[in-house]
């Protein structure tokens, strides 16, 4: 089975057990990967949740158990190590002018020939661009 790297939006409902839409089929036909830019970001919001579109119109308690979810992340969730992606990342922010979080994501999908896939909030020119000249499919979730 390949990988699917998922986005921060899409990594909250996979925790949450929230697989609606296209997302349940992602789920139960590849394996699941994130970044690490990703992950933290997903747990900056569940520490503050000011009002932002991950966490912040979650209860206490919804974000609270999100929280155990990612200290106890399951192994079926890759975490692809910095120090396999970061000279790719800094040669795709360079020459495509994305940001860290972007170039990570796309060096992470092309590092393991998965699909980048983003909730379809998160979509953006510069990071699909990148990731088609990368050679990297690109596709967006609905939630």
């Amino acid at each position: 089975m390949s990988h699917v790297v998922l986005d921060d939006h899409l990594l909250r409902n996979v925790l949450s057990d929230d697989l609606h839409g296209g997302l349940g089929r992602l789920v139960r036909e590849k394996e699941l990967a994130t970044t690490n830019l990703f992950y933290v970001r997903l747990c900056k919001s569940v520490v503050s949740a000011r009002g932002g579109k991950l966490t912040g119109g979650w209860s206490l308690e919804l974000r609270r158990e999100l929280g155990r979810q990612l200290l106890q992340l399951p192994d079926s969730v890759l975490v692809l190590p910095i120090r396999l992606i970061g000279y790719r990342l800094a040669e795709l922010a360079e020459s495509q002018g994305l940001s860290t979080l972007g170039a990570e994501a796309v060096a992470a999908a092309e590092h393991l020939g998965a699909p980048l896939c983003v909730w379809e909030g998160n979509d953006g020119p510069g990071i699909r661009a990148a990731a088609r000249a990368a050679g990297v499919t690109y596709q967006t979730v609905a939630l």
